[in-house]
């Protein structure tokens, strides 16, 4: 796991004279599960929003897969293979869930507004394609002979399934720690995903990650094994509480 596939070097947001992110240096390799951990107001949504494309970073310089994605539009970055999944579910509930999981395909497919109009061969068959590997994903995350079934129909379980699926069809988060953890070993053994984590539960940041990095009012105040991480002095005191220093 030596090649990085995501660099982020000296990544800095300010808004207005409020520095949210300062300067931060975060590398992921490939085939990594790295968690971003912090206490609320730490930056970590604005960080991750930067290597995203949603915010435009200050200063500091992203690169993806050897591509620099500096200030991005998501769309641009989602094309290149990065997916996100969010806290709270965010389905289209009067879609079916194949519907659902090929508007996570959309960026992916190649055929262009006439082609599309005129339905070439060549779409229909990318088309037909992306229907199957559509249902395929939806089958590994749990959600077999669901393909019909509207979204909102769908129970609360399954329709975070439903995002994971939607999430890696544009090549990657359900809930429940043993369950999730075990989730995401299968998401990097069998999609060869690398898989970046922002999660509140330490018995999954600790279970899954092969890394850790923790962010304090903006700042890298820790990164190392979950080990390390866990017996980091600034990290008890600013996150984790006493208690889990003690574990």
């Amino acid at each position: 796991m030596a090649e990085e596939l995501l660099k982020a070097d000296a990544v800095r947001k300010e808004f207005g004279g409020l520095v949210a992110v300062n300067d931060v240096d975060f590398h992921i390799p490939t085939g990594a599960i790295v968690s971003l951990i912090g206490p609320n107001g730490a930056g970590k949504t604005t960080f991750f929003n930067m290597l995203t494309g949603v915010y435009k970073p200050t200063g500091g310089r992203i690169v993806f897969d050897g591509t620099d994605v500096t200030g991005k539009p998501p769309h641009a970055i989602t094309a290149r293979g990065i997916g996100r999944t969010f806290q709270n579910i965010r389905l289209f509930g009067n879609m079916t869930a194949l519907e659902n999981v090929l508007v996570g395909m959309h960026a992916r497919l190649k055929g262009g507004i006439l082609s599309s109009i005129v339905r070439t061969p060549r779409v229909r068959h990318e088309e037909e394609d992306a229907r199957r590997r559509a249902s395929e994903l939806l089958v590994f995350s749990g959600l077999r002979n669901k393909d019909e079934e509207q979204a909102s129909n769908l129970s609360y379980g399954d329709q975070r399934r439903l995002e994971v699926a939607r999430a890696l069809a544009t090549q990657l988060n359900p809930q429940g720690t043993a369950d999730f953890t075990a989730f995401v070993e299968k998401l990097r053994a069998e999609e060869a995903l690398t898989v970046l984590l922002i999660e509140h539960d330490m018995k999954v940041v600790m279970g899954v990650s092969d890394r850790v990095t923790v962010l304090d009012y903006g700042e890298k105040i820790a990164e190392g094994s979950p080990e390390e991480v866990r017996k980091d002095a600034r990290v008890i005191e600013a996150y984790l509480g006493t208690q889990a220093g003690a574990a």
